[in-house]
C-alpha cells in the first residue's frame, strides 16, 4: 500500500503544481490588463515591476489553489480511469475511499496551508500591492502631462502643453498657472519651449523654460482699483516642483493599513466587535434624540384644541408639517449613515469568512474533480480541462452572487460566502457515490441506441 500511496501522491503533485502556476499566471494577466494604463509610461524600473508582480501573484494564491485542485484531480483520475488502473485497483479489493485516503490527507494539509496563507501572508501582500499601485499611480506626474489638457495633479499649479515630443521630455507652447498664494491665478508663466527633468533623488521635477514671459498680479490694498500687473521676459527660467506628495510609500501603507483586506481573522474579529458597538451606540443615540425632540402627542394636543382660532390652527398645522418633513429628512440621512456602517461591518465579515470558505473549497473541488475523473475516464488537457472550467465557472458565479447579495445586505455575510460551498457539498457527495459504484453520469450508448430507434 505504501508504494500505491507514493505512486498516487507523485501522480497528483506534478499536475497540481503545473496547473497552480498556470492559474496564477492567468490571474496575473487579468491583473495586468486591469492596471496596464497605470503602469505604462511611468518609467518604472525592472525591480519595481517585479516586486509589484510578486505581491500581485501572492494575492491570487488562495484562488489559484482551488482551480489547480479541481483541474489536477480530474486529470489524474481521468488518466487512471482511461488506463484501467482504477479498475485494476478495485478488482484487487481496494475501494475508492482507500485509494483517495493519501490524497485526502495531502489535500487537507494544502487546504489548511491555504487558510494560513490567506490569514497571515495575504494581508501583507494586499497591503504592499495596494500601496505600490497607489504610489505608481502618483509617481512621476510630469510623464502624465498630455497635450492640450491642463494637468492639475501638482498641488498649486495648472500646467498645459500644446505639444509634447516623442522623447517625453521636450515641450512646446507651455502655460503655467501658479495659484499657490491662494489668491486665484495671480501668476501666469508662458514659454515657447521647455524641458522637464526629474532630479536624481526624484524629489523634484525641474521644468526648464525658454523664451517666455511671466505675468504677476500686484495687489493694491490702499487704492480701491484694479490690481496692476508686472510682466517679465526671460530667455531661460527654471521652475522646481516639489514631488514629496507623490513619494508617499510610507504614508500610503498607513492609509491602507486599516482596510479589511489587510487584516487577519483575529484583527477582523476585533474590528467587527468595535464597529458593531459603535453601530449600536449610534442607533440608540438617534432613537433617544428623536423621542426627545419630536413628541407627536404635544402636536396633536395643540391641533385638537377647539378654542384655537383658525389662523392659529393653520400655523400649528404648518409647524407640524414642517417638523414631520424635518424628521423625515433627518431620519433618511441617519438611515443612510447606519446602512453605510452596516455595509462596512458586512465587508469585514465577508473577508473573515472568505479565508475559511476558500480553504474548504479546495477539499470540495478535489472530491468533485477526482469523482468526475473516475467517471469520465479521460486524461490529458482535453475533456478534463473542459469539465473543470464548467465546474469552476459555476462555483465562481455562485460565489460572486453570494458576495454581492451579502454586500447589498440581502443576506447575511456567512450565507453569501458559504453559498457556493453549500451548493457544491451535495454535488460532491453525489459524484463520489457515483464514482464508487462505477456509474456513468450520462450513458451515451443508450442515447445512441435511442437515436437509432428514432431514426428507424
Amino acid at each position: 500500500m505504501k508504494r500505491l500511496h507514493l505512486f498516487l501522491l507523485k501522480s497528483f503533485l506534478g499536475p497540481f503544481i503545473t496547473t497552480f502556476f498556470i492559474a496564477v499566471f492567468l490571474l496575473l494577466m487579468q491583473f495586468l490588463w486591469k492596471y496596464i494604463d497605470d503602469l505604462v509610461g511611468k518609467g518604472l524600473e525592472f525591480s519595481q515591476i517585479a516586486e509589484l508582480l510578486f505581491y500581485a501573484s501572492a494575492r491570487f494564491v488562495p484562488i489559484a489553489i482551488p482551480i489547480a485542485m479541481l483541474l489536477s484531480s480530474v486529470m489524474v483520475f481521468g488518466k487512471l480511469g482511461e488506463q484501467y488502473e482504477l479498475v485494476a485497483l478495485k478488482s484487487a479489493g481496494i475501494s475508492l475511499y482507500r485509494i483517495l485516503l493519501p490524497l485526502i490527507l495531502l489535500v487537507s494539509l494544502i487546504s489548511y496551508g491555504s487558510f494560513l496563507f490567506s490569514n497571515y501572508i495575504m494581508p501583507i501582500a494586499n497591503l504592499k500591492n495596494g500601496s505600490m499601485i497607489y504610489d505608481i499611480q502618483r509617481k512621476k506626474p510630469a510623464l502624465n502631462i498630455k497635450e492640450g489638457i491642463f494637468y492639475k495633479d501638482i498641488e498649486g499649479f495648472s500646467i498645459k502643453v500644446n505639444k509634447k515630443d516623442a522623447d517625453g521630455v521636450t515641450l512646446k507652447d507651455i502655460i503655467i498657472y501658479d495659484h499657490t498664494s491662494s489668491n486665484g491665478n495671480d501668476k501666469v508663466i508662458t514659454a515657447e519651449s521647455g524641458r522637464m527633468e526629474i532630479t536624481i533623488n526624484e524629489q523634484f521635477l525641474e521644468l526648464i523654460l525658454y523664451n517666455g514671459h511671466s505675468y504677476i498680479e500686484i495687489p493694491d490694498k490702499k487704492r480701491k482699483k484694479e490690481n496692476a500687473f508686472r510682466t517679465t521676459h526671460f530667455k531661460e527660467d527654471l521652475i522646481r516642483f516639489d514631488l514629496a506628495s507623490f513619494n508617499t510609500k510610507n504614508n500610503s501603507e498607513k492609509l491602507y493599513k486599516g482596510h479589511y483586506a489587510m487584516l487577519n481573522n483575529q484583527q477582523l474579529s476585533n474590528s467587527i466587535d468595535s464597529l458593531e458597538v459603535k453601530y449600536t451606540e449610534t442607533e440608540d443615540l438617534f432613537k433617544e434624540s428623536m423621542l426627545k425632540k419630536y413628541k407627536l402627542n404635544n402636536i396633536n394636543h395643540q391641533i385638537n384644541d377647539t378654542n384655537m382660532l383658525l389662523s392659529e390652527r393653520r400655523k400649528q398645522y404648518d409647524l407640524a408639517i414642517h417638523q414631520i418633513r424635518r424628521l423625515k429628512s433627518i431620519t433618511k440621512s441617519k438611515k443612510d449613515d447606519l446602512e453605510y456602517k452596516k455595509i462596512i461591518i458586512t465587508k469585514h465579515k465577508i473577508e473573515w469568512h472568505r479565508k475559511i470558505s476558500l480553504a474548504v473549497a479546495c477539499f470540495l473541488l478535489f472530491i468533485i474533480g477526482s469523482s468526475v475523473g473516475s467517471i469520465i475516464r479521460k486524461g490529458g488537457f482535453g475533456m478534463p480541462v473542459l469539465v473543470s472550467i464548467i465546474f469552476f465557472i459555476f462555483y465562481h458565479v455562485l460565489n460572486i452572487i453570494g458576495e454581492k447579495s451579502a454586500k447589498d445586505l440581502s443576506i447575511d455575510a456567512y450565507q453569501g460566502m458559504w453559498l457556493a460551498n453549500f451548493m457544491f457539498l451535495p454535488i460532491a457527495i453525489f459524484l463520489l457515490y457515483k464514482a464508487k459504484n462505477d456509474y456513468k453520469l450520462v450513458d451515451f450508448s443508450k442515447i445512441r441506441l435511442l437515436l437509432k430507434q428514432i431514426k428507424k
